[in-house]
């Protein structure tokens, strides 16, 4: 591959993977359900953006992000916390079945994005931020050792609430 930079002609080589460019997976409804599950992850994924848009629960219910891999998601062995900020005070909480995005009303519409990164073979840690729309602001962080490459992903929450309004989707480089 040539590239110029600066007028300047140099030679950019990889290892042979075909690296495309930000790739988009297909938008889903939140609207109802309880799981939205996006697949077929290529094996050299590094970076995955989650994005949420006016997402709801029914009730009370955390919002979580889970990794998988050929064996399935993976919903043990997270460290993932998330803290709500109105003002001053912040809402904390603690979570180990999955990447964690704190909502603890069920008019809350959650706003923003997650982004997964891989840090060494199987290793993805995870950061998060956004709004709500009550004016209340998220942030989120994680990290999470998977049993083998990731090859999927799932967005649910922490008990038995549905969604009930937004959408999701996920970017991936």
């Amino acid at each position: 591959m040539s590239v110029v930079i600066n007028g300047s002609a140099g030679v950019i080589t990889n290892s042979g993977a075909v690296y495309d460019s930000i790739q988009r997976a297909t938008y889903q409804a939140t609207t109802s359900g309880t799981a939205f599950n996006f697949t077929s992850i290529p094996s050299w994924v590094k970076r995955i953006t989650v994005m949420f848009q006016g997402v709801s629960l029914s009730g009370t219910d955390s919002i979580l992000v889970q990794l998988g891999d050929a064996g399935g998601i993976e919903n043990t062995g997270y460290i993932s916390t998330s803290t709500g900020f109105t003002g001053a005070a912040g809402s904390t909480v603690n979570n180990t079945t999955g990447f964690v995005i704190t909502s603890d009303t069920a008019s809350y519409l959650i706003s923003g994005c997650m982004v997964i990164t891989n840090l060494t073979g199987n290793v993805w840690v995870a950061v998060g931020n956004g709004k709500v729309s009550t004016g209340v602001s998220w942030v989120s962080a994680g990290d999470k050792t998977l049993s083998d490459t990731l090859t999927q992903l799932t967005v649910t929450r922490t008990g038995t609430n549905t969604f009930d309004a937004g959408s999701i989707n996920i970017l991936y480089e």
